[in-house]
């Protein structure tokens, strides 16, 4: 696929951006800015990086006004240059456009409805009372589960894997390998025995949902497991039964959800973090990498457990330090009770 070039000034009005340079400049790439050519855009929204503003090659920069003062090379000014970077990177998209048709290899059940703009790859598997929107594309070998649906505009790379009962709201991306709708971990336990749960509800996902590859969210065993309009899930990410996210929520990689959490709206969630069941997190909470979870988040704000990274050696003495915490509390309780003694003696002594 060849690369698209825009113009300077092009650029610049559909970011809404002050242009500051030539607007017949060819820009026909995106790049970072201590590697950006005279024909790249790149981007300064970071204070770290701004050490390499004064030595970028590149066409031009988006800058905040602050940071376009004194710079002398070509700049589109505007007062958040990443999201203007987010929004400028489609331009430069190269992502194989997908036509529309059923490859000969795939099996499509004759009660399925597949819209006649969709695309459905080589070895897909549409199972019996499925729907397949407008514009869908269906890479390779991906699954479609009976009765389950998939609304407009969405995009499955190869190997996805929809259960039955799944719904699927409009321009949802799910990456590689990602499976939703799998059995909960659901059983009851017989005298040592483990007894099987059946699984009986499904999966929603809401609109404008991204789902990272290897990702897998469970269906209800009862009611669904809900995400939300806008919700963002990163790589590997494990979703338990009857989870409900709220709207435009984000999940960075390796975080583990348990069963019936709820998590509210524009929530951040950093990775690697683990939630325990039957817990609730309110609107706007933001934790940190690595947080355990073990009860309910009522109040907005940032949220943290564990301990920062540290050299080996000092690691290795706080370790030892956290050992002797409980013989410490103790002699500390004693100390505690002595002094009590002590001062009611000398309190009762200065009465006489």
């Amino acid at each position: 696929m060849s690369a698209r070039v825009f113009t300077l000034g092009e650029l610049a009005q559909r970011a809404g951006a002050e242009l500051r340079g030539p607007a017949d400049l060819p820009i026909s790439g995106l790049s970072a800015l201590q590697e950006a050519g005279p024909q790249q855009l790149t981007f300064l929204a970071n204070a770290q990086y701004r050490k390499y503003l004064p030595g970028c090659r590149a066409g031009a920069v988006l800058l905040t006004p602050a940071d376009a003062e004194g710079y002398a090379g070509n700049a589109l000014v505007l007062a958040n240059p990443y999201l203007a970077f987010a929004q400028l990177s489609h331009l430069f998209d190269r992502k194989p456009v997908a036509t529309s048709g059923i490859h000969p290899s795939a099996v499509v059940a004759e009660d399925a409805l597949v819209d006649p703009s969709a695309m459905v790859g080589p070895g897909v598997v549409i199972e019996s009372g499925a729907r397949i929107g407008a514009r869908v594309s269906l890479g390779a070998y991906c699954v479609v589960g009976a009765r389950s649906v998939i609304d407009e505009d969405g995009w499955l790379a190869p190997r996805v894997t929809l259960y039955h009962d799944v719904h699927i709201g409009k321009r949802v991306v799910i990456q590689s390998g990602a499976v939703l709708g799998g059995e909960g971990f659901g059983f009851a336990n017989d005298k040592g025995v483990w007894v099987k749960i059946a699984q009986i509800g499904g999966v929603s996902i809401g609109d404008d949902v991204e789902i990272g590859a290897n990702t897998t969210i469970d269906r209800g065993a009862l009611a669904d497991t809900v995400i939300g309009n806008g919700v963002k899930l990163d790589n590997q990410i494990m979703i338990a039964h009857n989870v409900q996210i709220g709207d435009h929520t984000a999940m960075a990689g390796c975080c583990g959800i348990s069963g019936s959490t709820k998590i509210g709206k524009h929530c951040m969630i950093a990775g690697g973090v683990g939630m325990v069941g039957h817990i609730e997190v309110c609107d706007n909470v933001f934790v940190t990498g690595m947080t355990m979870v073990t009860r309910s988040i009522t109040e907005p704000g940032a949220y943290s457990s564990g301990t920062a990274m540290q050299p080996a050696a000092e690691w290795k003495k706080s370790a030892a330090r956290l050992r002797h915490l409980d013989d410490m509390a103790k002699r500390l309780q004693q100390l505690e009770k002595r002094l009590a003694v002590v001062t009611s003696s000398g309190e009762a002594a200065s009465d006489d």
